[in-house]
C-alpha cells in the first residue's frame, strides 16, 4: 500500500455549542501529538465543567490515523464518542481530540438524539478550527551566489514556493520546503537556471503544514 501523501490537522483550538431540549453540548477540538496529551485535554476540561454529567470524547492519531479511541462516559452505548469520532474520521482530522460536555437539560433525549447532539457539537467546535493541511515535504537547503539571486527568488515565486532562513554572507544560503511530488522537478529547474551553480542539500523529509481549504 503506498504511503498517504497528506492529511489534516488544525492548528488552533476551536470551540463551539449545540442545544437540544435544554441539554447544553460544549464542544472543544484540540490539536494533539499523543493520547497523553489527549487525555490530558479530557482531564482539563473535566476539570472545567466539573458539574456537567458527561465529558464525552474522541481522538485520532499519528500520521496515518492509525490510533483511534472513543468514549460515551456513560451515555447509551454508541450514542456520544463513535458520532464524535465519525466526525473526525469525515474529514479526515487527525492528530487531534474533540471533548464535548453535556449539561443535562432534564429531558430525554433517545438515541437518535443523543448520537444528532453530539455530532453537531463536535461538527460546530471543528468549524471554528483553523484547519492545516499536513504534507509530505522535503526541506531544501539552498546555496548560491549573489548574482543569480534574483533569478532563484523568483523562480521560487513562480513555483508559489515561500523562502525562509535566508542569511547573507559571501554567499546566501536559505531554505524551502516543498511537496514531496514537486521536490525532483523543483531542484532540477534550479539546477538548469542556474547551470548547475547552485547548490541544494535535502536536509528533511517529513510531514509539514501547508495552507488547506476548509475541511466541509
Amino acid at each position: 500500500m503506498a504511503a498517504e501523501m497528506e492529511y489534516l490537522t488544525i492548528g488552533t483550538v476551536g470551540n463551539g455549542e449545540y442545544t437540544e431540549k435544554k441539554s447544553r453540548f460544549i464542544g472543544e477540538i484540540h490539536p494533539v501529538s499523543s493520547e497523553e496529551e489527549a487525555a490530558a485535554v479530557v482531564a482539563k476540561a473535566r476539570k472545567k465543567y466539573y458539574d456537567a454529567r458527561h465529558h464525552c470524547y474522541a481522538w485520532i492519531l499519528g500520521d496515518d490515523g492509525s490510533v483511534k479511541k472513543a468514549s460515551d462516559d456513560g451515555e447509551p452505548s454508541g450514542t456520544a464518542g463513535i458520532p464524535m469520532l465519525k466526525v473526525l474520521e469525515g474529514t479526515g482530522i487527525r492528530n487531534a481530540v474533540v471533548v464535548v460536555t453535556r449539561y443535562f437539560g432534564g429531558t430525554l433525549l433517545g438515541t437518535g438524539g443523543l448520537v444528532r447532539s453530539y455530532t453537531q457539537a463536535a461538527k460546530a467546535a471543528l468549524s471554528d478550527a483553523q484547519i492545516v493541511r499536513m504534507c509530505r515535504c522535503k526541506v531544501i537547503g539552498i546555496d548560491t551566489e549573489y548574482g543569480l539571486l534574483d533569478r532563484v527568488l523568483y523562480y521560487l515565486r513562480q513555483n508559489r514556493i515561500e523562502p525562509y532562513d535566508q542569511a547573507y554572507t559571501d554567499r546566501v544560503s536559505l531554505c524551502i520546503t516543498v511537496e514531496h511530488e514537486r521536490a525532483d522537478s523543483i531542484m532540477a529547474g534550479l539546477t538548469a537556471l542556474s547551470g548547475g551553480k547552485v547548490i541544494m542539500i535535502e536536509l528533511d523529509d517529513g510531514f509539514y503544514p501547508l495552507p488547506a481549504a476548509s475541511a466541509d
